[in-house]
């Protein structure tokens, strides 16, 4: 399609009047124009600076490159204050490195728990077992036979404290027969009376023995071995709840400190990312941009009042712009609702650059958006050939031309000449005898005054206008 100049945009005047308020309808170029700002931008390429934190959300400034200066690869764009996050960071290491040695501790533990819970078990089986046998023996056997072993043990002392007393008695009579009591006599009767004193001694001990065995030691024995046998089945059945639910209990506390480590993993794994989004620094040569540019548009309202020293950028959303110096820039506009029902992609227009109009910047539709913005616009990209001695920058704004509509040879009256009536439009044609009549006309394009006429009027008719605009009539 031959690209139209501005000359195509110079209204062609009326024919000539009869008199005020008169036209005589001949044939003309009728045209439209839409004219809407548009703004070069990277057609893509272009990085969006965003912090996407997992946990941390304190992201302070501490060095920013200014807006729209001109960066190196690896320079700084921004980087923020790591010191509190670092702490953190040490102290969150520090805290898995604690918990992964009790993890290993509790492994351990439940380990040995496992492995010497069957030998308790069976020693306190043991235990309990012997305890009964031994109540038994002595309930059953022992005391009685103990019993029995100290009467007779008694009986022996008594019998031994006779026999050295009649043996004393016979030593006396047999030495006292004699006249003369020798040395030798004397000797034997003092021993034998210290046999017999010691006789004496030895069942009055054994008479006490006798009487504690009977009402003490062997009763307290007995009790003994009765609450030992009590004991040892408690033990024995309390072992047998308690250890299977020490196992349950280790495996519980070890589940939970795998679960706090992995939670410390987790959380460590999620800070390193964040303190990974502390510094921003350019991948490329380029321009670095306060504000996001997305979806077209360069939108830094909002997110420059943080971008400066000690502000703090909101999280989870584009707060500035790395264009690449490679990045190819195209023109991106937004149009009104009548403006993109208007124009089509191939259709051509001219760029005009504020302060460099005699710039020739051909530009072109390369698609318009179908649906309309949340604003109520509609997207249009445009290709553009950029002139050799002209570089623009992203965020560079043109306003553009286009034809939208043309035709060579139309008919088209002021729009303040049509009416509308229940009929539809109308127009008020002047008749041969100087009488007027209201003849149905079909409307066509509609330019800022003018519209055209599909049907309804011929070239010659002379038509009247009003200075007031045409309303519908009731």
């Amino acid at each position: 399609m031959t690209r139209l100049t501005v000359l195509h945009l110079v209204p062609v005047l009326f024919a000539a009047v009869a008199h005020a308020g008169e036209i005589t309808i001949e044939l003309r170029p009728f045209t439209l124009e839409k004219s809407f700002a548009a703004t070069a931008l990277p057609d893509k390429g272009c990085v969006l600076l965003q912090i996407e934190p997992k946990s941390w959300a304190d992201f302070q400034i501490i060095e920013l490159a200014a807006h729209g200066s001109r960066v190196a690869k690896g320079d700084t764009l921004v980087s923020f204050d790591p010191e509190t996050i670092d702490k953190k960071l040490v102290d969150l290491r520090q805290s898995l490195d604690a918990n992964t040695l009790n993890l290993a501790q509790a492994e351990l533990d439940l380990k040995h728990l496992q492995e010497t819970a069957p030998h308790k078990l069976e020693a306190l089986r043991h235990a309990a077992e012997i305890a009964k046998e031994e109540n038994s023996y002595v309930t059953n056997t022992r005391r009685k036979a103990t019993e029995e072993t100290a009467a007779h043990d008694l009986e022996r002392k008594k019998q031994l404290l006779s026999n050295q007393q009649e043996e004393l008695r016979q030593l006396t009579k047999m030495y006292a027969a004699d006249d003369l009591t020798e040395d030798t006599e004397e000797i034997i009767l003092t021993r034998q009376k210290d046999a017999v004193v010691t006789a004496e001694f030895l069942l009055r001990m054994e008479t006490l023995e006798y009487k504690r065995t009977l009402e003490v030691t062997l009763p307290r024995e007995v009790v003994t071995l009765a609450n030992n046998e009590r004991d040892t089945a408690i033990r024995l059945l309390k072992a047998a709840e308690d250890i299977p639910r020490s196992i349950k209990l280790q495996k519980l506390e070890l589940e939970t400190l795998k679960i706090t480590c992995q939670r410390d993993k987790d959380t460590l794994a999620k800070l390193e990312a964040d303190r990974s989004q502390f510094k921003f620094t350019a991948p490329a040569d380029g321009w670095f941009y306060h504000g996001p540019i997305e979806n077209g548009r360069w939108t830094p309202a909002e997110a420059v009042k943080a971008l400066v020293i000690h502000g703090r950028p909101v999280v989870n959303r584009p707060f500035a712009t790395f264009v690449p110096v490679a990045t190819k820039l195209v023109l991106l506009g937004f149009l009104d609702e009548a403006s993109a029902r208007s124009l089509k992609p191939e259709i051509a227009g001219t760029a005009i650059l504020a302060g460099r109009e005699d710039l020739d910047i051909p530009v072109k539709i390369a698609k318009i958006a179908a649906t309309p913005a949340p604003d109520g616009t509609y997207r249009a990209d445009l290709s553009v050939t950029w002139p050799k001695d002209f570089t623009p920058v992203p965020g560079t704004s043109v306003q553009i031309r286009m034809i939208s509509y043309h035709q060579e040879a139309a008919i088209a009256i002021p729009t303040k000449a049509l009416a509308y009536d229940p009929k539809g439009w109308n127009v008020e044609v002047k008749l041969a005898d100087g009488k007027t009549a209201h003849r149905p006309v079909k409307r066509g394009r509609v330019s800022k005054e003018d519209t055209e006429i599909l049907s309804g009027l011929e070239v010659g008719q002379v038509i009247l206008t009003s200075g007031d605009d045409p309303k519908p009539k009731s």
